[in-house]
């Protein structure tokens, strides 16, 4: 499959795509300097989030819609309030896209409603996204598919059979082009609760591309989600944690993002193939393995014994498995110390 001209799959590098949620922290300015950081950084996309405090959530300032986990970093804020200072303005969203464009990017979004949809086909985006806290939101999922880009879904927090119910309205209601990312739902997320084994485990249950949606601190993860098979990974990119911001504290920096750039594209190489046998830039050291070698001047006919040779490197002589063979053999000529044993020096 395809997200504007770049290909994805297990036969090219991973897909890298820098989430700028709202680490812009309502700077237009400060969410340019984003692209550029993720276009610097080698990242081949930048994701935007479409909403509203007001189509994502209500207003309302007590019970269920303030944040109660005491471990959420958002912990006290109130649903609106939080939205509201994360969310990107619409207006900003044509002068970021173009951006991008205009830095080789590709630039696509996580719309939250049917009216986020709508307003991104007007951009032209070449794909889109549903967070894991929409997974479940199936009107949604069939108005995004209906546009016949390629979809990208997160599953963080979903079961097996949440996710079928989504994958089903996506395929259903026309969605060609699917990739799962396997995600989990807390910020940010350890590292032990990831759960990598089940990226394998998604593209067969669902026979689609998978990748991981990354909210631990580091890259380990990453790289360990392309040994999985990930062909896709999303990370969040800000300027500098230190700046804050509503997800300041699981982004990543453009040092830290441009070096997940470069390690996931070797985890990526160093999956090669199955093989046995020397590679190529391995023929060159086959001759420094041990061999057999006479181990001090003796003439013809003399009969090997354990005084006469010695298994050694380099690798020029009889293989060390044929020791046992070569002692009690006879010489056919003179040789010196240092000579290789050779089938022809013996009879």
């Amino acid at each position: 499959m395809q997200i504007g001209e770049r290909r994805l799959g297990v036969d090219t590098r991973p897909f890298v795509v820098a989430e700028m949620s709202g680490n812009h922290n309502q700077s237009l300015e400060r969410a340019l300097a984003i692209v550029d950081a993720a276009a610097d950084a080698g990242a081949d996309a930048v994701k935007l989030q479409t909403y509203t405090a007001d189509t994502i959530t209500l207003d309302v300032q007590d019970g269920d819609f303030v944040i109660a986990d005491p471990k959420s970093p958002w912990a006290g804020r109130n649903l609106h309030e939080l939205y509201r200072a994360a969310y990107t303005p619409w207006e900003w969203h044509r002068p970021i896209v173009d951006h991008a464009r205009s830095r080789g990017l590709i630039c696509f979004s996580s719309p939250f409603d049917e009216t986020a949809v709508d307003f991104l086909e007007t951009l032209g985006v070449p794909a889109y996204k549903i967070a894991s806290f929409e997974l479940v939101h199936l009107p949604l999922i069939r108005k995004t598919a209906a546009t016949g880009k390629p979809l990208v879904m997160s599953t963080g927090m979903a079961t097996l059979e949440e996710i079928t119910a989504a994958v089903t309205a996506a395929r259903t209601a026309g969605c060609r082009d699917l990739v799962l990312l396997k995600c989990t739902s807390t910020y940010p997320a350890p590292a032990a609760n990831s759960n990598l084994r089940t990226i394998p485990h998604l593209r067969e249950t669902f026979g689609c591309e998978v990748g991981l949606s990354d909210h631990t601190t580091g890259i380990g993860v990453a790289v360990a989600a392309v040994a999985e098979g990930a062909v896709f990974i999303e990370k969040h990119l800000t300027l500098k944690r230190a700046d804050g911001g509503v997800d300041s504290t699981f982004s990543m920096e453009p040092h830290e993002f441009k070096m997940l750039v470069a390690e996931s594209a070797r985890a990526w190489e160093a999956l090669g193939q199955v093989n046995y046998g020397p590679t190529d830039s391995e023929r060159a050291s086959v001759a420094l393995r041990r061999s057999i070698y006479i181990a001090a001047d003796i003439p013809a006919g003399t009969t090997l014994s354990a005084s006469h040779i010695r298994v050694v490197r380099p690798g020029g002589g009889l293989a060390p498995s044929f020791y046992e063979a070569v002692l009690g053999r006879v010489t056919r000529r003179d040789a010196r110390k240092g000579t290789p044993v050779t089938w022809d020096l013996l009879r």
